[in-house]
Order: structure tokens, then C-alpha cells, then sequence
């Protein structure tokens, strides 16, 4: 793990320009569209590992199937992180070549954040089935909702494949492993995610989930006061590769290594590869005349001039006091780094 250093110059101004051009070396064809590894088709059951997490919102409501076994010869339910260890080093000991993974985000994010310690930096090809709540992977990936873990072997073996590359967040004072998802935000995202974890208690989920509690945010934020916590946002530190420094208060800072956002949002612009992040000056100015360009994907200058910028970061420094979401998971602040991760091979339809 990279210990960041502090950034060495000050420019408040910064987050008008983007905070770190990526790299061209780190857009290549395995992060663009199809691919189709050549020893696909050859996925013999004793390397397909199927991994099943039993309190996913759709299988507590329809129950769990084991797939036939000639189609996965390893299987596991885990019910704790321990067990989730257990049963990655099985498959590790295994040398599978595929894993299927039967929950939604969180449970994604709980396995490719795990992964590493098992299988190093060589992790297995992915297989997705959203049984979440809100199956943001799913949704950018093109899986039906209704896809299982048949389709998803088959589609495995059809050599259908597409590519991305998670977000990486470790800690300056820790030696673990960074923790990995897809979705990251701070400030205002951090109160818009337990609404939506409210939402999803009254019975609200995936994109009808997404649109309630973004209503439920935007009018917290557009009907407050100057010092309504919503609109007040938090106070930010954010270095980057080039020495840049950014210190000042943020309404809201929330990136992703998606294409495709629930309800065809596009609060970041035109769809693209990579790790791409949204910050908003707090208090947010005019959401009224701003907020629907900015989610249609508007890139229009105004949007830069009132406060509303996006960046296309490989990597950057980040200290907050308050927490941030990683794919749904609430984490303490502190001192980070978010980078890009290695790409990962998910099967798609």
C-alpha cells in the first residue's frame, strides 16, 4: 500500500480544471467494451466456484438454488467475513478460473476487496448475479434482472466479457488491503445513502429506490437554509498527482469506475471508462436551474462556473473528518488515497 504524502501547494481555484488528466497508459482495450479470453469455452465444473450470499434481498424473498453440478463444482454461503475467508481460500486452493457471485453490491464489494489476500493480484473472472437491492454493477454491466447463475456460467463460456476497473481506497496510517468497490462518495452522498437505505426499509428498491432518494436529497438541499447541514457540506482536503491542493468545503464528492449509472443518470457527463468524480462547492448555488443538466450529463460551461466540477483523476489524496461510502458501506474518514484498480472481467449477456 502507497503511504500518501501531503500535498505541497495551494491553489483553492483548482477544482475548475480537472484534478488529474488519466494517464493514457491505464485506457486500454481491456477497459472498453467486449472482450473474449481465449480459454473461455474450456470452463470445466471443477473451476467454477459459485458464492451465494443467502440474506441478499432476493434470496431471503425466492430462496437459494444450488446450480447442477455439472456446471459448478464449488459452493459456498457465507454468513460472516470469516466464512467469506474460508471460502476464498477454497477456491484459491482450487485454482478456479470463474466465480460467480450471487448478491448485490456490498457483496461484490465484500469479495474483490478480499480476493487479493488469496489470490494476489491475479484474481478469477467475475460472473454477477444481482440479487441485491440495487445492483449498480448489474445495471452498468446490461444484466437482466432476472439473470442466474446458469446464464451467467453460460455466458462465462460463450467468452462474453466486459471489463472494470474498481475504485481503490487505502489508508495512510494502515497496512491493509485497500477496500474495493465501484461507487464512492462523501458529504452530502453519505445522508442521500441512508435515505435511501430508509427507502429500501418501505419498500423501495433499485432505480425506484435511486429516484426517491434523490428527490428526497434535492429537496433537503434546495428548501434549507444557508446552514442546513445539507447545504453547510464538509470541509475537504484533496491533493493531487501534480502537488495540487484543494482545501475548502465540498457539498458533495462522489466518483465512480461505472459507464452507466441506475435510471440513466449522468451526473458525470458523457458516459467513459475509468474513474471519474463530481464534487459541488457547498452551499450548492441555484440546484434549481443546475441540477437537471447536471444529471442529464450536461457538460455546458455554467454548470463549471456555479461550482459543479468534474474531474477524470488516475488517482488523488483525500482527508475528510466525517465518513464516506464505499458501494453502500459506511467507512470512518481519515486520511486516503482513491486511485483506479486493475481491471476485473465480468461476464455480461
Amino acid at each position: 500500500m502507497t503511504r500518501p504524502s501531503p500535498a505541497i501547494a495551494a491553489d483553492p481555484a483548482a477544482l475548475g480544471t480537472p484534478l488529474l488528466r488519466r494517464d493514457a497508459s491505464m485506457t486500454s482495450a481491456s477497459q472498453n467494451g467486449l472482450r473474449t479470453p481465449a480459454n473461455a469455452a474450456r470452463l470445466p465444473a471443477e473451476r467454477v466456484a459459485v458464492l451465494t450470499n443467502p440474506r441478499s434481498h432476493r434470496n431471503k424473498r425466492t430462496g437459494v438454488s444450488a446450480p447442477p453440478p455439472e456446471l459448478a463444482g464449488l459452493v459456498e454461503m457465507p454468513r460472516s467475513q470469516g466464512d467469506l475467508a474460508v471460502a476464498l481460500a477454497r477456491f484459491a486452493a482450487a485454482g478456479i478460473d470463474l466465480l460467480v457471485i450471487d448478491g448485490g453490491d456490498g457483496t461484490v464489494r465484500d469479495v474483490i476487496t478480499a480476493a487479493p489476500a488469496f489470490f494476489g493480484e491475479s484474481l478469477p473472472r467475475i460472473a454477477i448475479v444481482p440479487s441485491g437491492k440495487t445492483n449498480a454493477l448489474a445495471i452498468d454491466l446490461g444484466l437482466p434482472a432476472d439473470w442466474t447463475v446458469r446464464d451467467a456460467i453460460l455466458a462465462a463460456r460463450a467468452g462474453r466479457f466486459a471489463s472494470r476497473a474498481p475504485i481503490e481506497i487505502a489508508r495512510a496510517d494502515s497496512t491493509d488491503l485497500p477496500v474495493r468497490g465501484f461507487l464512492f462518495g462523501a458529504g452530502g452522498f453519505v445522508r442521500a445513502t441512508s435515505l435511501a437505505q430508509r427507502t429500501h426499509r418501505a419498500g423501495a428498491f433499485k432505480g425506484f429506490a435511486v429516484g426517491l432518494s434523490l428527490a428526497l436529497a434535492i429537496g433537503q438541499t434546495m428548501f434549507g437554509s444557508r446552514s442546513n447541514s445539507w447545504r453547510a457540506g464538509q470541509r475537504m482536503v484533496i491533493g493531487t498527482q501534480d502537488g495540487r491542493r484543494i482545501d475548502r468545503d465540498f457539498y458533495l464528492l462522489v466518483g465512480t469506475t461505472l459507464e452507466r449509472l441506475p435510471l440513466g443518470l449522468r451526473p458525470f457527463g458523457r458516459p467513459r471508462p475509468g474513474l471519474k468524480m463530481l464534487a459541488v462547492d457547498a452551499p450548492p448555488r441555484a440546484m434549481a436551474l443546475h441540477v437537471l443538466p447536471l444529471l442529464a450529463g450536461s457538460e455546458a460551461a455554467f454548470l463549471k462556473r456555479a461550482g459543479y466540477h468534474r474531474a477524470d483523476p488516475d488517482s488523488f489524496r483525500l482527508t475528510l473528518d466525517g465518513e464516506f461510502i464505499l458501494d453502500g458501506e459506511h467507512y470512518s474518514g481519515g486520511e486516503l488515497m482513491v486511485r483506479t484498480g486493475a481491471p476485473i472481467d465480468f461476464a455480461v449477456p
